[in-house]
This record gives structure tokens, C-alpha cells and sequence, in this order.
């Protein structure tokens, strides 16, 4: 979807002007990039003491030059104050996607330490001693290893949730951009709108509930308001107050989502009929285990969801990532969230279980090894009812290994684990190198493999192949 024009008018804000696509960020960027840089001032020479002694003649001068450390980041584009412009930022769902792709200002919350290659043994904790023993060595290597993925893996979190609007206030004008609904659920009709303040604008979504719709449970709408961000529930941001938009096409006040969505997971699955069986179920693959890690948090917050029905899971184009690759699922039917007991079994396993294969029935019958998996999962579902957390764990493993061949055998799975990290981080490397912007399976991969242990794997394979 592509991003909307910038609102020509809106009450109490200035129109931005962009002699070239808009760059997005959060505010503190914003203000960041409004300081101007501070000038060098030119060394002045001091005039000189009272000297009785001749001066010698002068030296002929010599322009020096200052040189400057190899940038680590990506260097800052001029700030308006010193272009001599004036705009305001646009920060929405879409817009912040699509322009900060490849973007390397998204600092982690722990940003990575620096490798010098001058004290590679100070910064592994070896002592001369221990680089003459190889076990001592590898542990050092291993442990870097994983705290380096961890710090990608930070990165692409930092990346994929960045630039999120805060909570509406008094002062915040509103525009509708459309006059029709941008998508239509189950349960909901989703309009596009532009909330603005005196420093950015923001791309947002109002909620409206359909006509006719279910009455909502209201103990699940308050623990969507109370839920911090995660990347696979929709989030609020606050209401439209009745009478701010006079043609707005509803009546009352509506909740704000801060992402626009673009399909249904029923509407994708009716486009993604055309696609390779291959890439089909990977995508497949990929949309469950991001439903299972919203479901995974519902179960930690002793909440559980009535109904799993695809025409209300949304998905929408992840921010920062690259054109290709797989959307992002949102988890938005909190109407039909309500109180679960916690307890062995699953309260979704069931659920998982049917949908798995409603999604899998359209391109039956699937010869590859990952619909093999997926089609005996489905089973495994039923029949176990496992807590979501290990579902994504075998889901997981589906996508990325390892193979059933290292079901029982924990000796190997160590050193599996091992081997699996250190090609992920050279494959990324690669990738960085070339200029490739990562995408969403990056990130769920990094994800993966820097929480992932012998014992975790060996249950996932027993779930799957038992």
C-alpha cells in the first residue's frame, strides 16, 4: 500500500512542504537533527610575548587537515535548521516502513561493544595462556558469537518497533484521508487519518465496529489498552472524540490503532493460491508462528481468545524491511478475549489446530517437507494441546532446524546450535555488506537461535515427531 499525500489542511497546523520524499523519526531525532551542528572556530595565532632575541626567519605554512574516525553509522542527512527548510516529520505505520528501510540511526537498547583487532584478547577474556588451549578459545568465540546475535537481534527489534505515536492529547487535530474504509474485518472497518501536534504528523488507523457486530468483552478491551507493545498485537493509541472530524462516516467516539492494516489473513489466503507450493507454506509457516507468539503472550497475561477466525487476524507490510518477504500478523479480536485459568494445556492448542489446516486445504496435497511437518503438527495439536510457547518452539524448528534426524540424540544438538548461529551471523554479514535490507524471517530467525537451547530443541522434536 502506498503511502498517502501529506494532509493539505488541517486546523492549527502548518502545511509541511517536501521538496523530496518525506524522512521519518521519532521526536527525539526530530529534535536532534533541528540542533545545528556547532562550527569549528579557525585557531587564531596568540599575539606573540616581547622577545629581545631576533625571531628566526618564519617556516613556509602548510594547510593540515583534520582526519576523522570511520563513520559507524550512517551519516545524518542535513537538519531543516541547516538547509534552510522547514517540514515536520510524518510517523505512521506505512510511511516509517517504507522510508527508513536500510535506516541505521534505530539505536538497541544495549548497543553492541566494539571489537578492536588489536586486544581481540582482552575483549574475549583470554590471557596468553589460554590462546595456546583450543577449548578455552572456542568457549571465547562462542560466547561473542551469541552476544553478536543478540545485538542483531536488538537492532531488528529496534528497527521493526520503532517510531511508535504516543498517546493522543488535548492539542492533537485529526484528518480522515479517506471517505471509505482501507480494509474491512470481521468485526471492523478500518479508516485512515492523520493525527497532528506542533511537531509531527502521525498515519493512523480508526477502528469502527460494524454494524451488527457481536457486543464486545469488555474485560478484553481493557487489556488491550493495559498490554505493552508487542510486535504481533495491535496497539491503542487512545479515541477519536465524537465531533473532531465532521465527515467522518461514523458516529461516536472510535478507538485509534497505531498500524494501518492492509488484508486479512482470509483475504491473503485467497491471493496466495497463485504462489510455488514452496514458498506458499514457508509463508504459511511464518504467519503461524507469529500468531502463536501473540497467542503465547495472551496465555502469560492468564488470557485467552474465544475464537480464532482469520477474517479478524490483519497483516500489513513490517516497517524498516525490505519490499519482499513475509507481512506482519496482527492479533486484533480482543472483543472475544476472556479470563483463562492457566494450566497444562493449552487453552489455543485446539484452535491452532483447525486453523493450520484450513489454511493448508486450499493447496492439499503438499509433497515438501516443511507441509509434511506442518500437516503432522496440526495433528499434534489435537492431540497434546500444547502451550503456545512450545508450539512456536516447534514451529520454529520446522522452518529452521533442526532436522528429525537429531530427535533423542542431545549430544548433538549442542554442538548443532553452535554451527547454526555462526552461519546465520556470516550470512548476514554477507547480506550487509551487499547492501540488502534485512527482512521479517531475519529477525524471527535471530530470534530463534539466540533463545534457543538443547533442551527447548529436544522438545519441540518430541512434539513433532513423537
Amino acid at each position: 500500500m502506498s503511502d498517502p499525500e501529506p494532509p493539505t489542511k488541517t486546523t492549527g497546523v502548518n502545511t509541511p512542504t517536501w521538496p523530496t520524499q518525506p524522512t521519518y523519526s521519532n521526536l527525539g531525532e526530530v529534535r536532534a537533527h533541528l540542533l545545528p551542528s556547532k562550527p569549528c572556530r579557525p585557531r587564531t595565532p596568540e599575539p606573540p610575548l616581547a622577545d629581545p632575541q631576533p625571531l628566526p626567519p618564519p617556516l613556509p605554512k602548510k594547510t593540515l587537515t583534520r582526519t576523522q574516525s570511520l563513520p559507524t553509522h550512517k551519516a545524518p542527512s542535513p537538519s531543516p535548521v541547516q538547509s534552510g527548510q522547514h517540514r515536520k516529520p510524518l510517523l505512521g505505520s506505512l510511511s516509517v516502513d517504507e522510508s527508513r528501510a536500510g535506516d541505521q540511526r534505530v539505536e538497541p537498547a544495549r548497543p553492541p561493544a566494539e571489537l578492536p583487532f588489536c586486544s581481540l584478547d582482552a575483549e574475549l577474556g583470554l590471557s596468553l595462556h589460554d590462546l595456546h588451549r583450543p577449548e578455552a578459545v572456542h568457549a571465547a568465540l562462542e560466547a561473542r558469537q551469541l552476544e553478536g546475535l543478540r545485538v542483531v537481534h536488538a537492532r531488528l527489534h529496534a528497527r521493526l518497533l520503532g517510531g511508535r505515536p504516543g498517546p493522543c492529547r488535548p492539542g492533537h487535530d485529526f484528518r480522515l484521508l479517506d471517505s471509505s474504509p482501507c480494509l474491512e474485518s470481521g468485526d471492523a472497518l478500518y479508516y485512515r487519518l492523520v493525527r497532528a501536534d506542533e511537531e509531527a504528523w502521525h498515519l493512523l488507523a480508526a477502528k469502527v465496529p460494524k454494524p451488527g457486530a457481536e457486543e464486545p468483552h469488555p474485560w478484553g478491551l481493557e487489556l488491550q489498552a493495559l498490554l505493552a507493545p508487542h510486535f504481533n498485537l495491535q496497539g491503542l493509541c487512545g479515541l477519536v472524540p465524537e465531533g473532531t472530524l465532521p465527515e467522518m462516516p461514523w458516529r461516536g467516539p472510535v478507538a485509534l490503532a497505531t498500524e494501518v492494516p492492509e488484508l486479512t489473513v482470509a483475504q491473503w489466503l485467497v491471493e496466495a493460491g497463485t504462489q510455488p507450493p514452496m514458498k506458499f507454506t514457508r509463508a504459511v509457516a511464518l504467519l503461524l508462528l507469529q500468531l502463536s507468539m501473540a497467542l503465547e503472550h495472551l496465555e502469560a497475561q492468564g488470557a485467552a481468545l474465544a475464537e480464532l477466525r482469520p477474517e479478524n487476524l490483519l497483516l500489513m507490510s513490517p516497517r524498516g524491511c525490505g519490499a519482499t518477504g513475509p507481512p506482519r500478523l496482527l492479533l486484533a479480536d480482543f472483543g472475544r478475549v476472556h479470563p483463562c485459568p492457566q494450566g497444562p494445556l493449552g487453552a489455543h492448542a485446539r484452535q491452532l489446530s483447525s486453523l493450520l489446516q484450513k489454511l493448508l486445504g486450499p493447496r492439499k496435497p503438499l509433497a515438501t517437507p516443511l507441509a509434511v511437518g506442518l500437516e503432522h503438527l496440526a495433528v499434534q495439536l489435537a492431540r497434546v494441546r500444547p502451550s503456545a510457547a512450545r508450539t512456536r518452539c516447534a514451529l520454529q524448528v520446522l522452518l529452521w532446524g533442526p532436522e528429525q534426524e537429531l530427535r533423542g540424540r542431545r549430544a548433538q544438538l549442542g554442538p548443532w546450535l553452535l554451527v547454526r548461529r555462526a552461519l546465520l551471523v556470516l550470512h548476514l554479514a554477507e547480506r550487509a555488506v551487499g547492501g540488502e535490507v534485512p527482512h521479517l524471517e531475519d529477525w524471527l530467525c535471530c530470534e530463534y537461535l539466540a533463545q534457543a537451547t538443547e533442551a527447548s530443541l529436544d522438545l519441540a522434536l518430541e512434539l513433532l515427531w513423537d
